[in-house]
C-alpha cells in the first residue's frame, strides 16, 4: 500500500508532461463580435499563436478583415476561413484574398465548404476554391482544410464515409502540387478512441497531412450540447449526455482535460502519431479557454512562430 501514492504521482507526472508538450503551439478560433470583447490577445495568448478567425454567414467581410488586422496588429498569425458556399465567385474570393493580404498582411487561410446548405455562387466544396489557384497565386504560406473524425452529414447524410474520404485523399494529392503547407483542422469531438482511430486509418490509406484536432475549450454543459448538436457531432456526444445524467455536475462547466489527456499520452508514446497540434473551440468564451491552456500547459505551452 505504501507505494501507491508514488505511483500515483507517477502518473500524475507523465500525463502533465504529456500535456505540455501536446499544447505545444496550439491554435484559437474566435469571431470579430468575440474578438470584440478581448481588449488585448497578448495578455491571454502565448506568442506567435495562430489565430483562426470563422467566417459565419452574415458577417461583413469588412468586419473580418478589420478584426485580422487588429489581431495581426498584435503579433499573431491569422488565418480567417474561406467558406466555399458563401463566395459567388472567383472575382469576390480574388477580392477578399485582396483585402485579407493589402490590409492585414494575412498568407494564411482555413478553406472550407462552409456551414450553408445552398451554395449562394459558383462553388459548393473546398476544392473548387482551392482549384482556382488564387491562393498560390497569391503566395499564401498555409492553407489548411477541413477533417472529419466522426464523419460529416452534410458531406455523407447517409452515415457512411466514403465521401469524406476521397475529399481528404483529393486534399492529399493537392498537397503536393500546391507549395503551401498544409493540414486537416478538425471538427471538435469527445472522445480520445475514435480520433485516435480516424488518424491511424487516414496514415493507412497514404494521407499524411499533419492533423489540428479540434477541441472544445471550456463551457457550461448546456452550452457544449447546444454546439454540438449544431455543429453535427458524432457519436462521442454521448460523453456530454452520460455528464448531463449525474445532476452532481450539471453547474459544472465541462472541460477537455479527459480528451487531451489521452490523445497526449498517445502521442507521447507513439512520437509518429499524426495529430501534430491542438485547435480551441472556446465554445465557453476566450478568456476560459486561455486560462484552462495556461493551467495545463504552463510556462512550456509557448507557440513558436506558427510554422504547421
Amino acid at each position: 500500500m505504501a507505494l501507491l501514492p508514488f505511483r500515483k504521482r507517477e502518473i500524475r507526472t507523465d500525463s502533465t508532461a504529456a500535456m505540455q508538450d501536446f499544447l505545444q503551439g496550439y491554435s484559437i478560433e474566435v469571431m470579430p463580435r468575440t474578438a470584440a470583447k478581448i481588449e488585448d490577445f497578448r495578455a491571454l495568448l502565448p506568442t506567435g499563436t495562430r489565430v483562426y478567425i470563422a467566417h459565419i454567414d452574415g458577417t461583413p467581410i469588412e468586419d473580418m478583415v478589420a478584426t485580422a488586422k487588429r489581431i495581426a496588429a498584435e503579433g499573431f498569425p491569422v488565418m480567417p476561413h474561406f467558406p466555399a458556399r458563401i463566395i459567388q465567385d472567383t472575382a469576390m474570393l480574388g477580392d477578399w484574398i485582396a483585402r485579407y493580404q493589402g490590409e492585414a498582411d494575412v498568407r494564411q487561410a482555413l478553406v472550407l465548404a462552409g456551414g450553408v446548405d445552398a451554395p449562394r455562387g459558383d462553388f459548393h466544396c473546398s476544392m473548387q476554391l482551392l482549384e482556382t489557384g488564387l491562393f498560390d497565386k497569391a503566395g499564401f504560406t498555409h492553407l489548411h482544410v477541413a477533417g472529419h473524425p466522426e464523419g460529416n452529414r452534410d458531406i455523407d447524410p447517409d452515415g457512411d464515409t466514403k465521401n469524406v474520404t476521397e475529399a481528404v485523399l483529393w486534399k492529399q494529392k493537392f498537397s503536393e502540387r500546391t507549395d503551401a503547407n498544409m493540414a486537416l483542422a478538425t471538427q471538435f469531438a469527445f472522445e480520445a478512441a475514435p480520433v485516435i482511430a480516424w488518424a491511424d486509418s487516414l496514415k493507412a490509406a497514404g494521407v499524411d497531412l499533419p492533423i489540428h484536432i479540434g477541441v472544445a475549450g471550456p463551457a457550461k454543459l448546456q452550452t457544449m450540447i447546444k454546439f454540438a448538436v449544431t455543429c453535427g457531432v458524432g457519436p462521442s456526444l454521448r460523453v456530454l449526455q452520460r455528464r448531463a445524467k449525474d445532476v452532481t455536475k450539471l453547474v459544472l462547466p465541462f472541460e477537455p482535460t479527459d480528451i487531451l489527456t489521452e490523445l497526449a499520452l498517445h502521442k507521447a508514446a507513439n512520437p509518429a502519431f499524426n495529430i501534430e497540434q491542438v485547435h480551441f473551440f472556446p465554445l465557453g468564451g476566450i478568456k476560459a479557454t486561455a486560462g484552462w491552456t495556461a493551467e495545463h500547459g504552463g510556462l512550456r505551452a509557448r507557440a513558436a512562430a506558427a510554422t504547421g
